[in-house]
């Protein structure tokens, strides 16, 4: 998942949360029609909130795993904030643009993809 991930996000014009989404439909962990609805969180949600990759995480393991949505989603941003202090897009990726922007958070759809595997046991 995770080489899918990074090929879409670097190379295949899709921002992080659509990679992941993609990525994720490929595995078979959600439908196709998650993809739209993956473009919103990009940018922190358009906001510079919750990092895209977070947010589409969550978005795929609750479909997987509706019973435990909470506790995984808390075990995401557990996660995710060991890797990287915090979840705020804002703050992950101030001050950076384009190309650089893009390189820099090719790290963060690596972690998660990462974290995904160990949630959902993706073969990668």
């Amino acid at each position: 998942m995770k080489q899918k991930a990074l090929e879409y996000f670097v190379n295949g014009g899709c921002s992080c949360s659509e990679s992941i989404v993609k990525a994720a439909i490929e595995q078979g962990l959600c439908p196709k029609e998650f993809f739209p609805a993956a473009t919103a969180f990009s940018g922190g949600m358009s906001s510079g909130c919750v990092c895209g990759t977070v947010a589409a995480a969550q978005m795929i393991s609750g479909f997987n795993n509706p019973v435990d949505a909470r506790a995984n989603a808390k075990f995401i941003v557990d996660e995710f904030k060991k890797r990287n202090k915090v979840t705020c897009c804002r703050i992950l990726a101030k001050g950076l643009q384009g190309a650089e922007r893009k390189q820099h958070c090719s790290k963060f759809v690596a972690d998660v993809c990462e974290i995904m595997e160990e949630l959902v046991k993706v073969k990668a």
